[in-house]
């Protein structure tokens, strides 16, 4: 027992050097991606974002997540845990004037590029484990996690720290892909592009929607609510193969390298899109619960 839970914490700490290096390095690549920088999937809506235009639905993504926290007019508090350069952030604070919001990520290059990205917005990144924050309990109004807890296999550290830095009443926000059942009843086509998703994204694992639901209420959320968003992100998803091709057509004919990092982008990009079309066995979903 003692010997499988070093390995599990060996583990875990290999996972979050590999994680931190991948995005201090990688993270410049996503401007291809999103000129916003928004390092996730996006939402389309029939009718009102244009599946062609990637970015359009990448930030339909973040409206869709903030939108669930109901935001009045009185002044509120945000916490982004797993910021990236702190698109969602920039969105919020633009969309919402009363928001003020602070993120959290342990890459440097993303702290160092995503404050000056929110110069003069009222929003600070700061170099911080989402699992264990400086904060104090009770300070934040609401909490977002946009593709980033998968990075802590959607641990309950996780929930425990989003919990704790929520005031009473607060409300968590998460939009990720979970496992529809569990990994040992994967098909070997899921359970292959499951593995290579994990170790070229450096993602200590991926949750089942089942025992995600059981961490909520373990850890003490509220009016969980689970909801479907598969075939919303789909059309953001076959974005996949397009940017791939164009991404390593621009480095090619700009005479530049493949950083390993980047490497592992383009791979870990192309079995997300592998995982996607394994429909029985992941799902894309946007979970909202109160403290």
């Amino acid at each position: 027992m003692e010997t499988t839970l070093t390995t599990q914490i060996q583990h875990s700490e290999k996972n979050r050097i590999e994680m931190v290096d991948f995005y201090n390095e990688a993270t410049e690549d996503y401007e291809f991606w999103s000129k916003d920088f928004n390092m996730h999937f996006g939402y389309f809506i029939p009718f009102k974002t244009n599946p062609f235009k990637r970015d359009a639905m990448l930030n339909e993504m973040t409206n869709q997540a903030i939108s669930r926290f109901n935001y009045k007019n009185n002044k509120t508090t945000l916490i982004d845990m797993g910021c990236g350069m702190g698109g969602s952030m920039r969105y919020a604070i633009k969309k919402y004037k009363n928001v003020t919001a602070f993120g959290v990520t342990l890459s440097d290059f993303q702290v160092k590029k995503g404050n000056k990205l929110l110069k003069g917005l009222k929003g600070t990144i700061l170099k911080e484990n989402y699992d264990n924050t400086s904060f104090k309990s009770n300070s934040f109004d609401t909490a977002l996690a946009i593709e980033s807890f998968c990075h802590s296999g959607h641990s309950k550290a996780s929930l425990k720290e989003a919990f704790r830095v929520l005031k009473s009443g607060g409300k968590l926000v998460i939009a990720d892909a979970f496992l529809k059942k569990d990994e040992t009843e994967l098909c070997l086509g899921s359970n292959y592009a499951y593995k290579k998703l994990c170790n070229h994204w450096s993602l200590e694992r991926i949750e089942t929607k089942d025992n995600m639901i059981k961490k909520l209420k373990e850890v003490g959320f509220k009016t969980i609510k689970f909801e479907d968003a598969s075939f919303r992100v789909a059309p953001s998803v076959l974005h996949v193969p397009f940017a791939i091709i164009g991404f390593f057509l621009k480095n090619v004919f700009n005479g530049n390298g493949f950083k390993k990092e980047s490497l592992h982008n383009l791979k870990g990009s192309f079995y997300a899109l592998l995982s996607g079309l394994h429909m029985k066995s992941f799902g894309y979903y946007i979970i909202s619960c109160s403290k």
